[in-house]
């Protein structure tokens, strides 16, 4: 890729962004690709700084995101961006200042659909066919009211209930892992968990389990012109996810309630009465949510560990660090790289001038590297003293329902892994995922010695 920050695509740059904006889901990504191409490796600093746009894809598939967040914690925190695969929006790169858009949401809406920019932005505001609405995007009181009927799911006392049988997942998934021979830790052990717990979490077959991952996946991918030459097409794949959760929506209508995730949104009054695009919406979100946090957390901690070395010899000699090390891994991937706002009225952050109308965006992985809210941010640290202080499961209204799900089932993994191997050792390059949503992994070659 040699296009560089400073090249301009002109008229045609915008007429394409323009398209996508009004719900054009025809364009090619192959054509988005092309018009926003640029060099990952090309330095930040020899740049302008109004030029910068850390949403890039390439970015993060490269991993060469960091010194862009960094220059712009430093430079120009709260950083508005004219011209982006998404349309314009603003950058929020600051620990306290993403703490504070997500706190006020009454300043912030969460109900924006425009671009790609959050979960569910795939979808456009003037294309019905395409719109995704789900709980994380609204607001209070329709977003509380929906959010509050999956809630029990997560509680405490259900967590120590679903303790023992993630252990025995986890067990037999490590277990059946080939020994000196090199595989793929994402799919024989991140999704195969994640996977199975999802099933279990909505109650369908542990057969269709890789479906579930399927889906997810295509939320990931929707915009990947290696993987659909169109939005329409992932949505297509999408629309087989409708059909198979719309007949078990409907059956447990029919059948008195149970606790599964499923049968919780079919009997309570805020949420069995969906339409088709909000069952869709919110199916979505509780497998991107079951699925993207647990899944790269779970491959971040091996490259993790294996690139800081100091950090993995401590855990094999004090294994009693694990869950300090669990929010650590956390707060070191950051697996949901941001989420979006929208301004409600005229306000300030951070000295700017935010209009009503204007997008922002909150970047969870860059407040997890702010050197002035966080000690040693840039550094892996399995022993940190105060190891949740990260944004990686968000603030306010909309901090993450499944946090403490996701943290027990690294604790439960790192517990089992700790008991039968001496190291897991990563043997060749990751792939990560060309996304600036999810933060994540596509393959991890790891090879468990004897």
């Amino acid at each position: 890729m040699s296009v560089q920050y400073t090249e301009k695509n002109g008229d045609a740059r915008k007429a394409l962004t323009e398209r996508m904006l009004q719900g054009d889901m025809t364009v090619s990504n192959k054509e988005v690709a092309a018009a926003y191409e640029i060099d990952p490796y090309f330095d930040v600093n020899d740049i302008p700084l109004d030029s910068i746009d850390p949403s890039h894809p390439a970015l993060f598939q490269h991993d060469t995101l960091w010194d862009h967040f960094a220059r712009l914690r430093r430079e120009d925190p709260v950083h508005y961006h004219e011209e982006s695969i998404t349309g314009p929006y603003w950058s929020v790169t600051k620990y306290q200042d993403i703490m504070y858009v997500d706190k006020h949401h009454e300043l912030f809406s969460s109900q924006q659909r425009l671009g790609g920019i959050a979960l569910g932005g795939i979808a456009r505001d003037d294309d019905d066919d395409f719109a995704l609405p789900m709980f994380i995007q609204e607001d209070p009181p329709k977003h509380d009211a929906q959010r509050k009927v999956v809630t029990p799911m997560f509680v405490p006392k259900q967590l120590a209930e679903l303790e023992p049988l993630i252990r025995e997942r986890a067990s037999s998934i490590l277990d059946n892992l080939p020994r000196n021979e090199e595989f793929n830790w994402v799919n024989h052990v991140s999704k195969e968990l994640t996977g199975q717990m999802l099933a279990t979490l909505f109650d369908v077959p542990q057969e269709d389990r890789m479906k579930l991952v399927g889906w997810s996946d295509t939320i990931q991918n929707i915009n990947d012109p290696e993987v659909f030459e169109t939005p329409e097409q992932g949505f297509q794949e999408l629309f087989e996810c409708l059909a198979y959760f719309t007949e078990y929506y409907e059956a447990r209508k029919q059948e008195p309630p149970k606790f599964d995730l499923i049968s919780m949104l079919a009997h309570d009054e805020s949420t069995n009465n969906m339409t088709p695009q909000e069952l869709l919406g919110n199916i979505v979100l509780l497998i991107v949510g079951g699925n993207d946090t647990t899944r790269n957390s779970i491959s971040g901690g091996v490259l993790a560990l294996n690139k800081n070395p100091d950090q993995y010899e401590k855990l094999l000699q004090n294994p009693g660090l694990i869950p300090k090390m669990v929010p650590e891994i956390i707060r070191w991937q950051t697996p949901l790289a941001h989420m979006a706002r929208t301004a409600l009225a005229d306000t300030e952050l951070g000295g700017k001038q935010i209009k009503k109308g204007d997008r922002v965006a909150m970047w969870y992985i860059s407040g997890n590297r702010d050197e002035d809210y966080i000690d040693q941010a840039d550094k892996f640290i399995i022993d940190r003293p105060n190891p949740r202080t990260h944004t990686a499961f968000g603030y306010g209204v909309h901090r993450c329902v499944g946090n403490r799900l996701a943290e027990m089932q690294l604790r439960v993994m790192w517990e089992e892994i700790q008991n039968r191997f001496p190291r897991v050792e990563v043997t060749n390059d990751p792939v990560l995922l060309g996304s600036s949503f999810v933060h994540g992994i596509r393959d991890l070659p790891v090879t468990l010695r004897d």
